[in-house]
């Protein structure tokens, strides 16, 4: 694996993303740059099996966003990899647009299901993991981010809890642990949440924590998920607005519109 490659594809995506939400004046920049790393990390690394040119293959793997609003940075990888022109990324939240502001399933090449409400996703996930060892001979493994705000739903434990009773060996959970939330810090919304990794090792996952803007890391953890014989979750540290200044760590810029001087700003800091 080229780290440095990764690297710079990496930066050149969240430039993508800071453009697409300039031109729509909306949108979700926040999460959509801290789980950059992680989606880099899985699209152009040769460990998801997939085909931009034949989406729907029978035979791909899945990759499920649940945490729906941070759809910019899935939209600009999938682009960029050659599932849909790059045009359409400058349709972002437009009226009748293929690039919504949640995932529609349907909507664009590459989008497997519509997300948005938080909690859905490891559920949607479970369900495709074990169609898929319902089959003889599917070798397919589903793999599902999440954000940490969302480990507040129910839903979600539903599916944490009965993933091992299955023995889903080849369902991996990616939490994009960038510790805030659209109300603010999540130790602060929900001081119980943590200690996160525990409470997944007590329901039978195995677990990895990570520095989730080390793309080697990512990469390490992702192979290893793939060998362990039990569901999967790595649990990425983040952070919130990664590679731009004014929007790390400020709860300000889970959703917001950014101006001219801002624009400008973000694309110096990123190397433009």
């Amino acid at each position: 694996m080229d780290v440095k490659h990764l690297e710079e594809k990496a930066r050149g995506l969240r430039k993508q993303v800071i453009e697409m939400l300039y031109a729509a004046q909306s949108g979700h920049p926040g999460s959509s740059l801290s789980g950059m790393d992680l989606l880099v990390t899985l699209f152009f690394s040769g460990l998801l099996r997939h085909d931009p040119v034949k989406s729907d293959m029978e035979n791909r793997d899945y990759f499920i966003l649940s945490n729906g609003h941070a759809c910019p940075a899935l939209y600009a990888v999938l682009a960029e990899r050659g599932y849909f022109p790059k045009a359409e990324l400058k349709k972002l939240r437009q009226l009748g647009a293929g690039a919504q502001g949640h995932p529609h399933r349907g909507s664009l090449p590459g989008v497997e299901i519509s997300s948005g409400s938080l909690g859905q996703g490891l559920s949607v996930g479970l369900g495709l993991a074990l169609a898929s060892k319902l089959r003889k001979n599917d070798k397919r493994s589903v793999y599902v981010m999440m954000s940490d705000g969302e480990q507040e739903e129910g839903s979600t434990w539903e599916a944490v809890m009965y993933a091992p009773k299955e023995k889903l060996d080849n369902l991996v959970a990616l939490v994009d642990k960038n510790g805030m939330q659209i109300d603010g810090f999540t130790k602060k919304v929900m001081p119980t949440l943590d200690p996160l990794a525990a409470k997944y090792r007590a329901f039978g996952w195995q677990v990895q924590e990570i520095d989730g803007h080390n793309l080697k890391a990512i990469w390490k953890a992702l192979v290893k998920a793939q060998r362990i014989k039990k569901p999967a979750v790595i649990i990425a540290h983040t952070v919130r607005g990664k590679g731009v200044s004014f929007m790390e760590n400020s709860e300000h810029w889970h959703a917001g519109a950014i101006t001219l001087e801002q624009y400008e700003m973000a694309m110096e800091e990123l190397g433009s």
